[in-house]
């Protein structure tokens, strides 16, 4: 069974921009989908799902249904703020991140979860678990890491590039993302991540949109998303860093400083994937993490 929960029409998501009380970490509601069925196993916590950035919660359907069947467990996939049909708020950050999925997990009645997260994603489980270890069972990161680098911060000429595409143009969508991908070739190689962003090129009430809240990405990437917030504690349970063979963000020289911050922590890497290793490798990403959940 599956049961999808959004707070809001998209078309009030395209148009509200909230802000949270200045002192205070306020969290939203974000839209989820939970995979679910009577054979799930009570006795284990579920699994919670974070895409990365300028991702949204079904990117990872297919997946979860099947990580579903395989640990007959519950699975519940977010929308992360400013994200498919989760809100979209003038702040954005990993602490308000966290406590967004806190929130979700108080709201559903879950006392601890496993937690899976890409990139973005990743970082904001990393940092729930630090700040929050009594609500963590195991945790996952998919290919990122807490140490700050210059390839995460690279990501701001992607956001570059997608603010400078034009959406006022006449005709169907078709149309729109052809030109859109014409726009972003000299400086977005890979047709793949092209593919990826333009799936979040949307048409409401005849206009053509960003699904995503760009602006609000593209005002706090550079201090809040790009980089990881500084902690002060440890996150001592079962963590699983899983990287792409052949990516950039997540890197065997910062193992060490990763231990710092997670004790229990193994590595592993899958050959002849990218970042986006669970859409490009599924069956050897699912394998790895269902290994690693029957363990804790």
């Amino acid at each position: 069974m599956i049961k999808s929960k959004s707070f809001l029409s998209l078309t009030c998501l395209l148009k509200e921009t909230r802000r949270p009380l200045s002192a205070k970490l306020e969290p939203i509601k974000m839209s989820y989908t939970s995979y679910e069925s009577a054979a799930d196993d009570g006795r284990k916590p579920p699994i919670i799902i974070m895409h990365g950035l300028f991702g949204c919660k079904s990117n990872w359907n297919s997946l979860s249904k099947t990580l579903h069947n395989m640990t007959h467990r519950k699975v519940i996939t977010v929308d992360a703020r400013n994200h498919g049909d989760s809100p979209h708020t003038l702040e954005q950050s990993y602490q308000l991140m966290a406590e967004d999925v806190k929130f979700l997990m108080e709201d559903l009645g879950v006392k601890k979860a496993s937690l899976i997260g890409h990139s973005m994603g990743g970082r904001t489980m990393m940092y729930l678990a630090v700040i929050y270890p009594e609500l963590v069972e195991s945790l996952i990161p998919v290919d990122i890491s807490p140490i700050n680098s210059k390839e995460v911060s690279d990501i701001q000429s992607v956001i570059d590039v997608l603010r400078g595409v034009n959406l006022e143009v006449n005709g169907p969508i078709s149309k729109v993302r052809k030109l859109a991908d014409e726009h972003m070739k000299s400086s977005i190689e890979s047709p793949v991540l092209r593919q990826f962003l333009l799936t979040n090129l949307i048409e409401v009430n005849q206009k053509y949109k960003w699904r995503i809240n760009l602006e609000s990405i593209n005002i706090n990437f550079k201090n809040n998303l790009a980089v990881f917030p500084p902690i002060e504690s440890t996150y001592d349970g079962q963590t699983y860093f899983i990287g792409g063979g052949d990516s950039v963000f997540l890197k065997p020289a910062d193992h060490e400083a990763i231990k710092q911050i997670f004790p229990s922590v193994k590595f592993d890497y899958i050959p002849g994937a990218g970042h986006w290793l669970h859409a490009e490798k599924p069956h050897e990403f699912l394998k790895l993490v269902t290994q690693f959940l029957a363990t804790v």
